[in-house]
């Protein structure tokens, strides 16, 4: 292509949202003072685009709309037009998305608001079709009737601004009724359980019919609530739920099933024809769930999916110094000569491609079987494709085929007269043929931009598989990104989290001109990470570290009087409300998990008001927790592990020792939701030694590795013998 025509002040920005509008016939801005000022002086609107760059409608929006030379006219003439990146600025996004989902019942991305200049919104949505079209409003005709309605009603329009916040504002408040204690655990586990047990799909596993998403915050839950009421009725159905839903979401097509990870959702019930899209915090808290599903069940299916989740973000979602990138875009060009691109086309197949990619004959199968025959039968594979239209609006993958596990290997085997164990190694040969001829492909556009939260929650995901796996290199890989956090998103002098940092030219990392303090999401998730890897790791840097940033979260985000977290500090002037998340989505929302962090950090401390405040928090969710525990399994969850007590398992030993090990690896190797590891070493001058005094007092019995388990920092009797410790960690 020629130089572009248009460049417009995102092009000094470091976000890969905003720089794909760099080039728009839109006068966009940044978020910030100078498109304020021009609001005010010119007593102009402000629209509101918000999005992020692996965002399929956000896309469109932009090929239908802010390339339009004619509707840029209209944006320049009548608007101060503002593009914010959602995944830099969630707590912008999270106060316009508050506003279209009271006033248009829905929400997603792109995100169009119109502001007046003082930042209150008036009118909102999603997605608009550049014109009117079946009974949907067309974004010309809403630019237009809106600049109208600023000339010649503008005192109406700031007067139901001014009445819309104040709602909002009474709405969206969440704090502690009085002297409210925490909910009863029983009561909210229980009501959660059953409200997802009605929702549940007996037949292909999950919670929904369609569209079908991977929440890993539901499945946590339920591996709790199973641990919890191990020999009940309901928790044996739990488990059934969970492990069901993971095996279904492995074979479908939202599991690339050639180059490993999953994709963000399935559009239909059988979790077969994606939204091709890859995001980082799917990865890290899939990787997590899946290695826990290994613990409890011991089969190696689950171990695999983890390792193969592991391969890919080490893989394409890794930087050379140490952070994970955010996403791969659901996008691509077909082929290196097209002019569009299309969703999907990275990883979907045509039958006579598979056949002309594996023609080889099978030894010992049915007479003429070919590898083709094999691998198209097992991934339910169709000559004219194998995607139902219904799921294909735009008939972007007529004639293709997403691959889904049809069938299980021993009936594939049977079908062409083949052992087992053989077919294994057949398909393993056709998926790297397959990955090969993939490798040409154009790839997906990939959102280098590094976040602190989802780099935590990736953490979590290697430490955490790791551990359970007990493979030593992931948990490498988990205290490599960590140091990178500790390099480029953490400010030692100020003590503080940065939210985002980029990959720059010849693979340096760049920061904004004036980089983005950390969110309480980036504090919580990086907490949890630590805590984790000190778990996989026993390296006590990574505890002090979390310890430190436990006390910087309090400091710039509690609320004294309301109870719980705000999601952004106090101070901006730009922010007109400052909420607290009432919803675990496709991440938990930053109090439920940090309900468990700070039970966690009052264990490795001692600091027991951090207890008092985990209390607080529920305390100010009790309405929400007791009427639909369902929006917050995560904190629902973390009820249970408050009422019962986190269990401190203290093993005095030589971290080198083969006694040690062998304790360390029968802890990692059960799945305990209500205990926190570590490792009282001798060292008396070590960081736990001084949080901790009583840990002086325990010793290694007949000089061999020993645990203790501790409640409350009262210790039982020492145990030597593995299995002893493992009878002991049952809840």
């Amino acid at each position: 292509p020629g130089a572009p025509r248009h460049t417009n002040r995102l092009i000094n920005e470091k976000s890969p949202y905003l720089l794909q509008h760099a080039h728009n016939p839109v006068d966009w801005y940044p978020w910030g003072q100078e498109a304020f000022d021009k609001a005010k002086r010119e007593n102009k609107v402000i629209f509101l685009s918000v999005g992020y760059s692996t965002c399929h409608w956000c896309h469109v929006m932009e090929e239908e709309s802010f390339k339009s030379k004619e509707i840029g006219e209209i944006m320049n003439k009548h608007f101060v037009c503002i593009k914010v990146d959602h995944e830099e600025r969630p707590d912008v996004d999270k106060v316009y998305m508050t506003f279209v989902q009271a006033t248009s019942g829905g929400g997603g991305w792109p995100m169009s608001v119109w502001l007046t200049p003082d930042l209150k919104p008036f009118a909102g949505g999603t997605y608009f079709p550049p014109e009117d079209r079946f009974h949907r409003v067309g974004f010309r005709t809403a630019l237009l009737r809106i600049a109208e309605q600023w000339e010649e009603n503008k005192d109406a329009l700031l007067e139901s601004s001014h009445r819309i916040l104040e709602a909002l504002r009474q709405t969206s408040e969440i704090r502690v009724q009085g002297q409210e204690s925490p909910p009863p655990s029983k009561e909210v586990m229980d009501t959660c359980f059953q409200q997802l047990s009605r929702s549940y799909d007996e037949e292909y596993g999950g919670f929904s019919q369609a569209p079908k998403f991977p929440t890993p915050v539901n499945l946590n839950f339920l591996f709790t609530y199973w641990a919890l009421h191990r020999t009940t009725p309901e928790g044996a159905r739990a488990l059934q739920m969970a492990l069901h839903t993971l095996k279904m979401m492995a074979h479908g097509g939202i599991h690339d099933h050639i180059s490993q990870g999953f994709h963000r959702y399935s559009t239909d019930q059988h979790w077969h024809v994606p939204h091709f899209e890859k995001m980082l915090y799917d990865q890290g808290q899939l990787a997590a769930v899946y290695s826990r599903a290994f613990q409890i069940s011991g089969d190696e299916f689950f171990a695999d999916v983890a390792r193969d989740i592991l391969l890919y973000v080490s893989r394409d979602l890794s930087d050379q110094t140490g952070g994970f990138y955010s996403a791969e875009d659901a996008d691509s060009y077909p082929t290196t000569t097209s002019k569009e691109k299309r969703e999907g086309a990275f990883c979907v197949w045509e039958a006579k491609e598979l056949q002309a990619l594996l023609p080889d004959p099978v030894e010992g199968a049915t007479e003429g079987t070919t590898l083709g025959d094999v691998f198209m039968h097992h991934y339910g594979v169709k000559e004219n494709g194998n995607v139902d239209p219904m799921q294909d609006p735009h008939e972007e993958l007529k004639g293709k085929n997403v691959l889904i596990a049809r069938c299980s290997p021993e009936l594939t085997a049977a079908r062409f007269g083949l052992e087992p164990g053989r077919l294994d190694a057949l398909l393993q040969e056709c998926r790297h043929r397959l990955g090969t001829a993939r490798a040409q492909r154009p790839r997906p556009h990939l959102d280098s931009k590094m976040l602190a939260a989802w780099n935590g929650l990736m953490i979590s995901g290697f430490a955490q598989a790791g551990a359970a796996l007990a493979e030593q290199g992931y948990v490498h890989r988990a205290a490599q990104a960590a140091a990178f956090l500790r390099t480029h998103l953490f400010d030692p002098d100020s003590g503080r989290l940065l939210r985002s940092c980029y990959r720059g030219k010849d693979s340096s990392v760049e920061q904004s001109a004036v980089p983005i303090q950390g969110f309480l999401e980036d504090y919580v998730f990086v907490i949890q990470a630590l805590f984790d890897l000190y778990e996989a790791s026993l390296e006590q840097d990574w505890l002090e570290w979390a310890l430190h940033l436990q006390h910087m979260q309090d400091k710039l985000f509690w609320d004294p009087k309301g109870f719980a977290y705000f999601s952004s500090e106090a101070g901006d002037p730009s922010l007109l409300l400052r909420l607290k998340g009432d919803q675990d989505g496709a991440e938990p929302t930053a109090n439920s998990v940090t309900v468990t962090n700070l039970l966690r950090a009052a264990c490795y401390s001692g600091h027991m008001d951090w207890v008092e405040k985990a209390g607080q928090i529920l305390a100010a969710f009790s309405e929400r927790l007791q009427k639909i525990p369902i929006a917050l399994p995560e904190m629902a969850r973390a009820t249970g592990i408050f009422h019962h007590t986190l269990k401190q398992v203290v093993i005095c030993g030589d971290p080198q020792g083969e006694d040690t090990k062998e304790m360390l690896r029968c802890i990692r190797s059960v799945f305990s939701p209500n205990k926190v590891l570590m490792l009282a070493d001798g060292d008396s001058a070590g960081f736990l030694y001084r949080q901790l005094p009583f840990l002086a007092s325990l010793e290694r019995k007949d000089g061999k590795a020993t645990a203790y388990l501790c409640s409350n920092f009262t210790c039982s009797l020492p145990v030597t013998s593995a299995q002893e410790l493992r009878g002991m960690l049952s809840p």
